[in-house]
């Protein structure tokens, strides 16, 4: 598999706090606010979306691992922006670095893996799991 990825590829995502994404709506705490998980979704998807133009036809990414801090909170209506900067490769393991902005001020970072698959080799894997 050749790919044109390089490091130093950079993402982004955006998503404006909403009922649907705070702690309380996603189960992660009690306060309506942007819910941990949901940063942590927008920070993946930055990684992902950045890299999809250099892969492969009939490949993607899964996310493998992600190490992170949520460091303040955004409450509803403000926009939060996930950044991702490809940092390293090894082989199919891309390793990112991402951080998560308000208008105010950084609320996340993190490190983040992700894994190049084949997407019918991977789902055809996954399929047989039902089978036992």
């Amino acid at each position: 598999m050749k790919t044109s990825l390089k490091t130093g590829i950079q993402g982004e995502a955006r998503a404006t706090v909403s009922d649907g994404n705070t702690a309380i709506a996603l189960g992660s705490g009690g306060v309506p606010v942007f819910a941990t998980p949901a940063m942590i979704a927008l920070m993946e998807n930055a990684a992902l979306s950045s890299v999809e133009p250099y892969l492969p036809e009939g490949h993607t990414t899964v996310g493998i691992k992600i190490s992170s801090s949520h460091i303040a909170a955004t409450p509803l209506g403000m926009e939060v922006i996930a950044r991702s900067e490809l940092t390293e490769i090894d082989g199919k393991r891309l390793v990112f670095k991402v951080e998560a902005f308000d208008a105010k001020e950084k609320i996340g970072e993190g490190i983040h893996e992700r894994f190049i698959i084949n997407k019918e080799k991977f789902m055809k894997k996954n399929e047989e799991k039902k089978s036992g």
